[in-house]
């Protein structure tokens, strides 16, 4: 295995490993079967409007980052 290979793989592992962390500690976007048939309160409507600045908000980013950076190393990794 070349050098390039190696990095790649130990990239490719570590965002793995945060992308599995960054899933399971994000927290429900629902509440399920009630959820949906009573619909959201004119609060939470209201109260999400500063959602871009709450941690859930910042994990989900994360997320997508780590998303596409497995995703781009694992087609490097495919090419090398």
């Amino acid at each position: 295995m070349s050098v390039p290979a190696i990095l790649v793989t130990i990239v490719l592992i570590i965002s793995a490993v945060l992308l599995i962390l960054a899933v399971l500690v994000q927290s429900g976007k629902s509440e399920g079967l009630s959820g949906t048939l009573v619909g959201s309160s004119a609060a939470e409507s209201f109260l999400g409007q500063n959602r871009s600045h709450t941690w859930d908000a910042k994990i989900a980013r994360a997320t997508k980052w780590l998303a596409g950076i497995f995703v781009v190393c694992a087609f490097l990794l495919n090419l090398l």
